[in-house]
């Protein structure tokens, strides 16, 4: 691998800080992230420091990471940055990093500049952060003052901000944040891809994910907190659900919903607004001027709108203070910016507008002229290209041979009309352009002032800014439950969803999806999934997980009933394809993806596995598989894991908090008898499937030749014949588990009962009379020992 790829970019002669492939300038909408990692002892501590230039919030982060970077390119993936700085030592001489090469390889399309490492300084980091960083913030210096790698991350991107934006940020106004990855549920980027939570798999430009069911935003930056929240859930169950009674509320009270909704609208990007109003430009240009102008224009707008909302009561004393200033102190909003400074406060500007009015004037006087002149219906027209100019009608007529006047130059035709203009009105453009620039100087002058008195109340908007885009997202995921028939969610130690419904699928069928119910607690916390190809077991585990990420970020799920245990990670291994681009097969993939999950699955994570084992041989594959369930099973994490191998089935009877499903399918033979059709209900039922051979079936049903079929139906007769034995649990063995189902059970409902006395008695007998039956079939008849023991667990 090259040290610098293409579009990559390289230590300029020039200075120490860019690189040859520079930048002219950075979008808009795009995040800058630096990263830099440990070195000696230290090394896999890692440091990261990020901006969106849209959005003047400073994000920093340090964290210990394994050898596999898993936490960066996670966390690279959710920042979807345009820009990626690392000190050029990690790169440097083509004996790159580990860590550098896993950036480059999982991020080929984003640009990458290698930053002296000296740039990389903790001193320098703090000092900026001291400087920057927003009174009402500043309890985040005591966070990050001994987190000296995201202090080093800060010191080199802020350094670079400032040369490429060619700005600096105003003194205390940023607002400044450090995170830790314990907040979060961790969803790694595979597991993400897989889940197509944001992007669909199929077709990037589709809607048909996660994000698109529940995305009714109507701001960029509810938009972009629904789009973070989805990637990374909550973990604190407290914050959860004061956003669920806020739902809640929104659903309940239409006129609430709707005047929300409406005034949300209305406003603009006001992450993007509260960027540009805290950096300070290092040249005064025209262009310059003109954009403040206007976004203080903006600003005054945004705060207009903040006294409908209803929120931020207790700083709604400060915005009103900001507006007054703007409306009183020095803007009046009209439709030219040229005008937005009132008139009295600048003698100088006074001047200048009068001299621009009398050349617009001069310029609409000079058209009527030459319209009278050559008897012709000329109008002035004006466009930020071609400034002012003239336009006539091409059906207008008065056109002597068809032919325009000498005068008349630079002759288009636009649509109906045509457009032209002349000597003189070139040269009246040329003074109208020099008296907009005194005029947008001199209102610069006032708005800078202006924007100092703004900044001491800088915080009030970063609050400002993170009410509207969380009540954007709030209102988004009320308007999903209007949409579809969602029910508020609990949470409890255990998994229970009853009915519940694949969100994406319910969104683009045609017709009701069939729903499953779910349930699984400490007792029985391993749930093996068998079933034929395309019964829906892969479906079923996606809808459970998405279920559970809706959950955890507040929202309502598509279930008539639904309780939850956090999650601190969601794990998938989804998919067979192989991975060209690293050149593994489909079984390295299997094997990558899984011991990932081995390495960093806890008790507390959430576990969902598809068909592992498929990328090698059944005897392999099932040797595998059994090892990962048996090491799975030594952690309380709850596991959905469907497999084609029915051998793995057996593990029931080893362990008792293993729990047996398959998708079931229905079998119709046709009238002559000689054929077999398999309809899937696609719903789930308890027990190992008893389905055999379902390939076989499958490709009856394509278009493979006949003689084919017979010979491989032969083939597996004979050799299920040498193979196969049914294997019987000891009864005593079943005997024991349904015991200690019941006593689980128990404990399930000790803990988490709300049930009043009559019911839970009710609850108490109708789970003894289901125990017993399934003793009863344990050993065929109810023996007294059996009645007494239940009953004794049943009334502790």
């Amino acid at each position: 691998m090259k040290m610098y790829k293409k579009g990559h970019k390289k230590p300029g002669n020039n200075n120490d800080m860019t690189t040859t492939s520079t930048l002219s300038s950075v979008p808009a909408a795009s995040i800058i992230v630096a990263i830099v990692e440990g070195r000696g002892l230290a090394r896999g501590e890692i440091g990261m420091a990020c901006i969106d230039l849209k959005n003047p919030e400073l994000m920093l982060f340090q964290f210990a990471d394994t050898g596999t970077y898993a936490k960066v390119v996670t966390k690279l993936h959710i920042l979807s940055p345009l820009e990626i700085l690392m000190p050029d030592t990690a790169s440097d001489k083509g004996k790159g990093s580990k860590l550098f090469g896993l950036v480059v390889e999982n991020f080929k399309n984003i640009a990458f500049t290698a930053v002296q490492r000296k740039y990389f300084s903790e001193g320098k980091g703090l000092e900026y952060i001291q400087h920057l960083c927003a009174p009402e913030f500043s309890t985040v210096i005591m966070e990050v003052q001994t987190k000296y790698y995201c202090l080093s991350a800060v010191a080199a991107l802020l350094k670079y901000i400032e040369f490429m934006q060619k700005s600096v940020y105003a003194p205390k106004s940023l607002k400044v944040i450090f995170r830790g990855s314990e907040q979060t549920t961790m969803i790694d980027s595979t597991s993400a891809r897989n889940l197509e939570l944001v992007v669909n798999n199929k077709d990037p430009r589709s809607e048909h994910t996660l994000l698109g069911v529940l995305n009714y935003t109507k701001t960029p930056g509810g938009s972009r907190r629904l789009r973070s929240n989805i990637l990374e859930p909550l973990c604190d169950i407290d914050t959860i659900n004061t956003r669920l009674d806020s739902l809640q509320e929104l659903l309940q009270d239409e006129e609430l919903f709707f005047g929300m909704k409406s005034v949300i609208g209305r406003f603009l990007d006001t992450d993007q607004l509260l960027s540009v109003l805290v950096q300070i430009p290092k040249q005064e240009t025209v262009q310059v001027a003109e954009t403040k102008i206007t976004h203080v224009i903006h600003l005054k707008h945004t705060l207009e709108l903040v006294s409908p909302l209803k929120v931020c009561n207790y700083f709604l004393s400060r915005f009103n203070t900001i507006l007054e200033q703007i409306k009183t102190g020095s803007l009046n909003m009209r439709t030219q910016k040229c005008y937005a400074v009132r008139p009295s406060i600048n003698e100088f500007l006074d001047i200048s507008r009068r001299v621009y009015t009398e050349i617009v004037d001069d310029i609409a006087g000079m058209v009527t002229k030459l319209g009278e002149k050559y008897g012709l219906p000329l109008r002035t027209s004006f466009s930020t290209t071609r400034r002012f100019f003239i336009q006539m009608k091409l059906d207008a007529g008065g056109l002597q041979g068809g032919q325009f006047p000498t005068e008349f130059i630079k002759v288009t035709r636009f649509k109906n009309n045509y457009c032209f203009t002349t000597i003189d009105l070139i040269k009246l453009n040329d003074r109208c352009d020099e008296s907009l620039k005194e005029i947008f100087h001199m209102s610069y002058v006032v708005v800078c002032q202006l924007l100092s008195l703004v900044h001491e109340h800088v915080h009030c908007l970063y609050k400002l800014s993170d009410t509207v885009s969380m009540l954007d997202m709030l209102l988004s995921l009320a308007h999903a439950c209007t949409v579809s028939d969602y029910v508020r969610p609990e949470f409890t130690d255990t998994l229970a969803i009853k009915e519940g419904r694949h969100p994406i699928l319910e969104r683009i069928s045609s017709q009701q999806p069939v729903s499953n119910s779910t349930y699984i607690f400490e007792g029985s916390n391993f749930i093996l999934i068998t079933g034929p190809n395309m019964s829906g077991k892969s479906t079923y585990l996606k809808q459970v997980v998405l279920c559970q990420i809706m959950a955890q970020i507040g929202a309502f799920v598509p279930a008539e009933y639904a309780s939850f245990r956090i999650a601190d990670q969601i794990f998938t291994r989804i998919g067979i394809d192989d991975d060209f681009e690293t050149s593994s097969s489909t079984f390295m993939v299997e094997m990558k993806e899984i011991t990932y999950i081995i390495r960093n699955a806890t008790d507390q994570s959430f576990v969902i596995i598809d068909e592992l084992g498929r990328g090698t041989n059944a005897e392999e594959g099932i040797g595998i598989c059994h090892a990962v369930c048996e090491f799975l099973l030594s952690l309380k994490a709850f596991t959905l894991f469907a497999t084609h191998f029915l051998e793995i089935c057996q593990l029931q009877t080893l362990y008792p908090n293993v729990e047996n499903y398959h998708m079931e399918v229905q079998h119709t033979r046709s009238a002559a008898g000689n054929s077999e059709k398999i309809t899937y209900t696609y719903l789930l039922k308890k027990g190992r499937s008893e389905e055999r051979n379902y390939g076989l079936k499958a490709a009856n049903v394509s278009a493979l030749p006949q003689s084919i079929i017979e010979e491989a139906k032969n083939i597996t007769f004979h050799i299920n014949k040498q193979l196969w034995e049914q294997q019987h649990s000891d009864p005593e063995a079943k005997k024991e588990r349904a015991m200690y189902h019941l006593a689980m059970r128990l404990h399930q409902t000790a803990k988490n009962s709300q049930l009043e006395s009559d019911n839970l008695r009710m609850f108490l007998k109708g789970l003894k009379r289901y125990y017993m039956a399934e003793l009863c079939t344990v050993e065929g008849a109810a023996s007294l020992n059996t009645e007494e023991t239940a009953t004794s667990l049943t009334d502790k």
